[in-house]
Order: structure tokens, then sequence, then C-alpha cells
């Protein structure tokens, strides 16, 4: 299963690149992750949100592919490092890759949100793009590392 983090933006800092280099590192073949960058569409007079939003939409389902679907999303349902365990030894089972989607700077789509498997919620706080994908490559390899017995996690 290869764990795809779809992210809308490009140009991350130096510190987001090592940040998340580190935590993909450590994944095991079977549960590889890889970030994938949607260029997000420009801003301009005339370009509503609405539309911006459709755009991207459209460049992320082309990146998902046939994946398994997950957009990270305010009103989505927050869990625990045990709980995202459980929901990763499920995606073990589905045969599929794993799409988890960063949206823009206008957030996503409605309709990319109805297609998505799971709503995620991160945080009820408003987070920056480059922190979310610290915090997704981290919490993966925490996931990881429970379903794995590895002491990197502690309850």
């Amino acid at each position: 299963m290869k764990l795809r983090i779809i992210s809308v933006g490009h140009k991350m800092p130096a510190w987001v690149e090592m940040a998340c280099a580190d935590f993909t590192k450590r994944m095991p073949r079977e549960s590889t992750v890889e970030i994938v960058e949607i260029k997000p569409e420009k801003r301009a007079a005339g370009n509503s949100t609405e539309n911006i939003q459709l755009i991207e939409a459209k460049r992320i389902l082309d990146a998902a592919g046939k994946d398994y679907l997950i957009a990270c999303d305010e009103r989505g349902q927050e869990v625990t490092t045990l709980q995202l365990a459980e929901k990763m030894q499920y995606w073990h089972t589905l045969g599929r890759d794993i799409s988890i989607v960063i949206g823009g700077a206008d957030g996503l789509h409605a309709s990319l949100k109805q297609q998505a498997s799971w709503l995620w919620g991160l945080s009820k706080l408003t987070l920056p793009h480059a922190f979310v994908r610290v915090l997704l490559c981290e919490q993966l390899y925490r996931a990881h590392s429970v379903i794995q017995n590895h002491p990197y996690h502690r309850e």
C-alpha cells in the first residue's frame, strides 16, 4: 500500500522537506509515503473561489486516480493516534493505495469532499499547509509504529 499526501501548493520551506523526509524514510516498503504537489490555481480577477476549488479538485482527483480518498477537513472526524493506527490497519485490507488530500488556500471543493471515503479533522485550529504536511508524515509514521509495537509511541 502506498500512502500519498496530495497537497495543493508547492515551494515549501527547506524545514518542511527535511522533516517530511525524516519520517517518510522510516516507513517500510509496504507502506511508503509519497508527497504529491498540486499546482494551485491562480487567483485572478473574475476567477471565483468556487471555480478555483473546482479546478484544483480536478487536479487532485487526477493525481489520486482510483486510490482510497481521504480529505483533510476542519469539520472532519478527529481521531487519536491509536484510532488512526486502527484505520491504517483497515487500509491495508483494501488492496488499494491511499490518497490523503490537503486543500489549497481556498479549501476543498464540496464535490471532492463528497467523493472522499473519510473526512479527517486534524484539529479545530486552522493550520498552515506546510505544518500539515509534517504533521501527516509524523502521524502516519507514529500510527505505523503502534501497529508494529515499536517504542516510538508511548501511552
